[in-house]
């Protein structure tokens, strides 16, 4: 609930491991708000959300450390470098952050730009450096909310192949979006929600 307002309601789902579930529906119909409750960024008012067999009131904590979230927000810090944004969530994740910001910097292709504070950066920079925070740590939950926004064609072709890969890795990927094309290339599942609740979960 919102003040007063349902935004979900009767809303039943599971999500696998190793697919991407792409959740689709009208603005307004309680998309970023599932998200949200995922990622433990607000708590459901009745019902509840199980990871695995922990329940998310139980261990918060333990949960959080197996989520990676890409929102609207880039969820850097605007007077630290790109290399410094990483570092700093590698040690909140106790990874030894020289070797993987490394292979980071290979695999998102992150250039001279990286050096710099990301309040300089274009949309697609920050994107670029926002989806290396969210699967810094290998997640076993990757949530995406219009991933796609604003990005360039080569930008957007990167995103799918980190999806790809973290779907192989076995991680649950769940991704919010308008964008048709992005979802046809990605979905192993489509759910669909109308005014807070599933209206046609179907294979893809």
């Amino acid at each position: 609930m919102f003040g007063l307002t349902r935004a979900l309601g009767g809303v039943d789902l599971s999500f696998e491991a190793g697919a991407v579930t792409v959740v689709e529906g009208p603005n307004g119909s309680g998309k970023s708000t599932l998200l949200s409750i995922l990622a433990q960024l607000a708590l459901p008012t009745r019902g509840q959300v199980r990871y695995g067999d922990i329940g998310e009131r139980r261990a918060r904590r333990e949960v959080r450390k197996h989520l990676g979230v890409l929102g609207h927000a880039a969820m850097l810090y605007p007077d630290l470098t790109g290399r410094e944004n990483l570092e700093l969530y590698a040690r909140l994740y106790d990874i030894e952050p020289k070797a993987r910001i490394e292979e980071l910097t290979s695999r998102f292709e992150l250039g001279p730009f990286f050096e710099r504070p990301t309040r300089t950066y274009s949309r697609g920079q920050l994107q670029r450096v926002a989806l290396a925070r969210a699967v810094l740590h290998a997640p076993r939950l990757l949530l995406l909310d219009e991933p796609s926004t604003g990005l360039d064609v080569k930008a957007v072709e990167r995103l799918v192949t980190v999806v790809e890969e973290e779907r192989a890795r076995g991680a649950i990927c769940i991704l919010v979006t308008h964008d048709m094309g992005l979802a046809d290339q990605l979905a192993d599942t489509r759910v669909r929600l109308e005014r807070g609740r599933v209206a046609q979960p179907e294979a893809s």
